[in-house]
Order: structure tokens, then sequence, then C-alpha cells
């Protein structure tokens, strides 16, 4: 019985772990390493031609993800890194943002784990599915 309390124990304390881990912005909120698209198992890349005011308008779509937040930057600095966390376990995983031109380059990646099962790449193709019909008005 001992052990099944040790075990529970030692779980509470991972999943607080997860849940409370402070989120260094100078080691995620770093510029993207993307020179095409990719699919990792633990996240993605993408470079997409998006034109001028594609930053600003990710951003609001970013922002309004649900358990979405900044963890750094602005649309007027060129980079921003969100953290958006699991429903159930609070995982985070954090993506960057960054405007070069007319070019923006995403990184989105996990933080615990090797596998993110594809969420950051579904999570980041539906943003820029969001972003093709404000930019196409609603054409794309």
């Amino acid at each position: 019985m001992t052990t099944i309390w040790i075990l529970i124990a030692l779980i509470v304390v991972g999943m607080g772990y997860i849940r409370l881990a402070p989120s260094n912005p100078s080691h995620w909120h770093v510029s993207p390493d993307v020179t095409a698209d990719a699919d990792m198992p633990g996240g993605v890349k993408r470079l997409i031609q998006a034109g001028p005011a594609a930053l600003g308008q990710l951003d609001a779509i970013i922002r309004a993800t649900p358990r979405t937040r900044v963890l750094a930057g602005s649309v007027e600095e060129g980079r921003i890194t969100y953290v958006t966390r699991s429903r159930v376990m609070g995982f985070p995983d954090y993506t960057t943002v960054e405007a070069e031109g007319d070019t923006l380059k995403l990184e989105a990646r996990l933080r615990f784990g090797r596998s993110d099962l594809g969420v950051n790449r579904d999570r980041v193709d539906e943003w820029l599915v969001q972003l093709e019909q404000i930019q196409t008005g609603g054409q794309g």
C-alpha cells in the first residue's frame, strides 16, 4: 500500500512540475531555425510568404487560441513566442513566429517528451488556414 501512495505522490509532483515549471524566455524566445517546411516528432517548422501585415494578423489568431499566452516579444519587435498548454495535463508547447520582410518563420516545439503526436503541426496548420482566409477575404 505504501508503494501505491508513493507512486501517486510522484505522479502529483510530476504533474505539478509540468504545470508550474517556469518558462525561460531566453531559452524559448529565439529566432526560429527555419529554412523550409518540416514536420518533426516534437514539433513543426513552417516558412510562408504572407505579406507585411501577416505577423499582426497571425498574432490576433494565435492570441484567440484557448490556453495560449505570449511568453515574449511583440509584433513591433518582429518576433513573438507563445506558450500553448494542453487541456488536461497542461503540457507546454512553444511557438515562435518571426517576420523577415514578407516571410514568416514559425517554429513550434514541445518541452516535455519526445513526440507531440502531431498536435503542434495541426495547431500551426490551422492558424495558417485562418491567416490565408483573412488575407484572401474568406476566399481561401
